[in-house]
C-alpha cells in the first residue's frame, strides 16, 4: 500500500517506529489494519474472532519489525507474516478442537468411576457437556456424529442404515465434529469484558 500524497513512506515510518516513536506506529496501524482483518477474516469467516487475530497479528509485526528486510515491500512482508500466522492459528485451534472432542468422547464411552463420588460428579459432569454440545448440533450432524463416536459404527453401517453414500456420511461426520468442537469450546471460554459471543447455529447441508 502506498503513502498517500504528504504522507511519510512506509520505509519511514519504520525507521520512527524503531526510534520508539509511538505516533508512527499508530500511522502504520492506521494504514494496514484493514488489510490484516480482511486476511484474518478470510481464514476464520466470523468479525469477532477476526478482530483477535488482527490485533494479535499487529503485534507480531510490532515485535518483528527490526528484522523487516528494508529492500523488501513492506506491504506485501506484512501480508505474508498475517498469512502465516492464522494458518499456525488454525492448526493450532484445529488440533485443540480434535482434543478436545476426543477427550469427552472417551469420558462419554468410559465406564463411571466406581468407589470415587467425586471423580464419578467430574465424570457425570464431562458427560453433561458433551450431550448439551450434541443437542445443540444440527439434527443430520448429530445423528452422523453420534452413530460414529459414540455408538461406533462404521462408515459402511451408517451408509446403509441412512440410505446415503459413504461419501455423505464422511461429510457429515467431519462436519458434525467441527461444529461441535467449536461450541464446546465456545461454551468453555468467559464471554470478553462488553462483547456477547453469540453465533448462529449453522443448518445443516447434506
Amino acid at each position: 500500500m502506498d503513502a498517500g500524497k504528504g504522507s511519510p513512506s512506509d520505509a519511514e515510518l519504520i525507521e520512527r517506529c524503531l526510534r520508539k516513536e509511538n505516533a508512527a506506529w499508530e500511522q502504520i496501524v492506521a494504514r494496514f489494519r484493514r488489510k490484516i482483518f480482511h486476511i484474518a477474516y478470510k481464514f476464520t469467516g466470523r468479525h469477532d474472532d477476526a478482530e483477535d487475530l488482527t490485533q494479535e497479528i499487529l503485534l507480531k509485526v510490532f515485535k518483528s519489525l527490526d528484522r523487516f528486510n528494508r529492500d523488501a515491500d513492506f506491504g506485501t512482508w506484512l501480508s505474508s507474516v498475517a498469512r502465516n500466522y492464522c494458518i499456525d492459528h488454525y492448526r493450532a485451534s484445529k488440533r485443540e478442537k480434535e482434543v478436545l472432542v476426543e477427550d469427552l468422547v472417551a469420558f462419554d464411552l468410559a465406564p463411571a468411576s466406581a468407589g470415587n463420588p467425586h471423580q464419578a460428579l467430574v465424570e457425570d459432569d464431562r458427560r453433561s457437556f458433551l450431550r448439551k454440545g450434541l443437542d445443540l448440533l444440527p439434527e443430520k450432524l448429530r445423528e452422523a456424529v453420534v452413530l460414529r463416536d459414540l455408538q461406533g459404527l462404521s462408515y459402511q453401517e451408517m451408509a446403509e442404515r441412512l440410505s446415503l453414500p459413504e461419501g455423505t456420511v464422511k461429510s457429515r461426520i467431519n462436519r458434525g465434529r467441527e461444529e461441535l468442537s467449536r461450541l464446546l469450546l465456545r461454551a468453555q471460554q468467559p464471554t470478553r469484558a462488553g462483547r456477547t459471543r453469540v453465533r448462529p447455529r449453522p443448518q445443516a447441508r447434506r
